[in-house]
């Protein structure tokens, strides 16, 4: 079901107000904006009486809502704002005229934390000791650690950025790659030189037609032996079928939050693939995700009752 609240001054004329569809309680932004109409309900489940007064609507992703029946039943939407920082090609599919705007910012600290985790666990080995602990044996491992390393971001945005922060005090040399080259950031033009001579590879590039596969057997070939690709960006930036292959036969080493497919099903051969450590797509999933959330979005609200240009607007394909 949905509900139907107004902002403080929205008595008479209310209708002239714009009208702002949340997939969430909006108590957690009180007081709303003054000049503001909400309706509140999940886009992927229901769809409001007034949707076609909707001028705002906000969807945690780019596949959580069916945008594709919703937008032309919305003559009165001009902005689409996504609590996710990737947009994966969806700007493509709004008809012109109507803004994107996306997360960027909102997951930068705990994408980054669970890029460095996931990093951590695999180079010093954790899941063999958990593995052992069940069992009950003590051994001894030698494994590679962070420090003296050289760690590759391939992405350096936001969240890369955030995760060069954090990797600071681990002693390693940090090679950061984006897809332009800049000063000290390297292009992608450049990563068939620079994979060989990097023991880590953390990958947070965004979904577009340039990035997805752009993990391939080619790539993951260039890798050194035993060097460890992490994926904190999407599944299908990777080729799952060459991922496999390439851990199976010890050549790379993997810890991934994202998948292609995802959710991984039961039976996938990657759940049983040696030299890989999954989680389930976490990467923002902290508990600084929704004050973050509601920080933004109080602010961005304001904007729009406010009649100014709204934050975080997407630009091309993110």
């Amino acid at each position: 079901m949905t509900t139907t609240l107004e902002s403080q001054d929205a008595g008479s004329g209310a209708t002239c107000h714009p009208l702002v569809w949340l997939p969430f309680d909006p108590a957690p932004l009180a007081p709303l904006p003054t000049g503001l109409r909400v309706v509140v309900g999940d886009p992927a489940v229901v769809v409001p009486a007034e949707l076609d007064e909707v001028e705002l609507l906000v969807v945690e992703g780019p596949g959580r809502a069916p945008l594709g029946e919703l937008v032309p039943r919305m003559p009165r939407l001009r902005i689409v704002q996504t609590i996710s920082a990737g947009v994966d090609g969806l700007a493509q599919r709004l008809p012109s005229g109507i803004t994107l705007c996306n997360g960027k910012g909102l997951h930068d600290a705990a994408t980054a934390e669970l890029a460095v985790g996931l990093t951590l666990a695999a180079q010093r080995d954790l899941p063999t000791f958990q593995r052992q602990q069940l069992a009950g044996t003590w051994a001894t491992t030698l494994a590679p650690g962070l420090a003296d390393q050289r760690v590759m971001i391939l992405g350096h945005g936001s969240v890369g950025s955030a995760i060069a922060a954090r990797l600071r005090g681990f002693e390693v040399e940090i090679v950061p790659v984006a897809r332009t080259a800049r000063d000290g950031v390297h292009g992608l033009a450049e990563l068939g030189a620079l994979l060989p001579t990097v023991d880590v590879v953390i990958v947070v590039v965004p979904l577009t037609d340039e990035t997805r596969g752009l993990v391939d057997a080619a790539f993951l070939g260039s890798m050194k032996t035993g060097a460890l690709l992490v994926n904190v960006a999407r599944g299908p930036v990777a080729v799952t079928a060459d991922l496999v292959a390439a851990c199976a036969a010890g050549r790379i080493r993997a810890a991934l939050d994202v998948t292609d497919p995802e959710p991984l099903p039961a039976g996938h051969p990657l759940w049983h693939t040696a030299n890989v450590l999954i989680t389930p797509h976490v990467g923002g999933y902290s508990a600084a995700m929704w004050p973050r959330i509601h920080r933004f979005l109080r602010a961005q609200l304001g904007r729009v009752a406010a009649g100014l240009p709204p934050a975080n607007v997407v630009h091309g394909a993110y």
